[in-house]
């Protein structure tokens, strides 16, 4: 399983991925490795703002659907658009085209709540 050291990890197996004001958000590759098959990412298209730990959409794999819960609060820019035909990208690369939704983030320090790459393998029982 790969744990990309320049990511921030959320307790509920989302990532953030920080560009200047912007965070690219996704599940982790040990989240897509426990859910199997991704056959369906379901994000309201109309979603504006996400707020810290709260729901903004499900994952669907071949077994189960699961909560998105964001990692940070704020503006939503972008919804990956690939997923609507390519929800697999979520298993292939789930760090890279398989992100999930871009926000500009409002609060920054919510940052501060997440793990870094070493906390994260720690709580998943990976190191």
């Amino acid at each position: 399983m790969d744990f990309p050291e320049n990511l921030k990890y959320s307790n509920d197996h989302e990532w953030v991925k920080v560009e200047g004001d912007t965070g690219f958000i996704g599940i982790t590759d040990y989240a897509q490795n426990e859910l199997g098959d991704i056959v369906y990412v379901d994000v309201d298209p109309d979603l504006s703002q996400v707020k810290a730990d709260e729901t903004f959409g499900t994952i669907e794999a071949v077994k189960t659907v699961s909560d998105l819960l964001a990692p940070v609060s704020g503006e939503v820019l972008e919804i990956n658009p690939k997923l609507e035909d390519e929800p697999e990208l979520v298993n292939k690369d789930p760090y890279g085209e398989g992100w999930i939704i871009k926000v500009k983030m409002s609060n920054p320090d919510e940052l501060n709540n997440l793990m870094d790459s070493p906390a994260y393998q720690t709580f998943i029982g990976q190191s």
